[in-house]
Parts: structure tokens; sequence; C-alpha cells
């Protein structure tokens, strides 16, 4: 199961513990308060405003909220070499 941003969600730790998938939960991550908010902003700007099922849908892909939104604990080729991954999987899914 891929969440909007292209995210396997199996294959984070935290699925099926504190989230059960951004697409389940309607974007209210559990780190979202971390960065002000409560709803994931990809998942806000994707689904509620622009109406689509995922990002690979978006002519903007990869857009600013891709290469801000970094998990502070990869490195920043981490954490491009993850988004390269995304939006490749999320272009095939189209």
């Amino acid at each position: 199961m891929l969440s909007v941003c292209g995210v396997d969600c199996a294959a984070c730790p935290e699925y099926q513990k504190s989230c059960d998938g951004c697409q389940k939960i309607q974007g209210k991550v559990f780190w979202a308060e971390m960065v002000g908010t409560d709803t994931c902003p990809i998942y806000k700007c994707v689904v509620s405003d622009k109406k689509l099922s995922h990002c690979g849908k978006c002519n903007q892909l990869p857009c600013n909220l891709f290469y801000d939104l970094k998990d502070p604990s990869l490195s920043d080729e981490e954490h491009l070499k993850g988004m390269k991954q995304r939006v490749d999987l999320l272009k095939e899914q189209g």
C-alpha cells in the first residue's frame, strides 16, 4: 500500500502501530504536530486541495513539499534518494 506521497506504508516502522496509512487516517499522521499542523501538508495539498488520489496525478511532482518535508533522521543524500524512489513509484501509478 502506497501513501499519497509514495511511501510504502508496509515498510514504515509506524505502520499499524501509530499509523494505519494516510489514506485510512485522512492525513492525520502522528508527526504532523511536529511541523505545526494536524494533517500532513502533502496529503492536504494533493487530496484535500487538489482533489487528486495521489501525487503521481499532479503535474508539479516533485514539488517543494517533497523537498521540504524531510525526516530529520535522514541525511540529505538519503532524503533525495528516497524522494526519487517515491516519485518513480507515483509516476508508475499515474
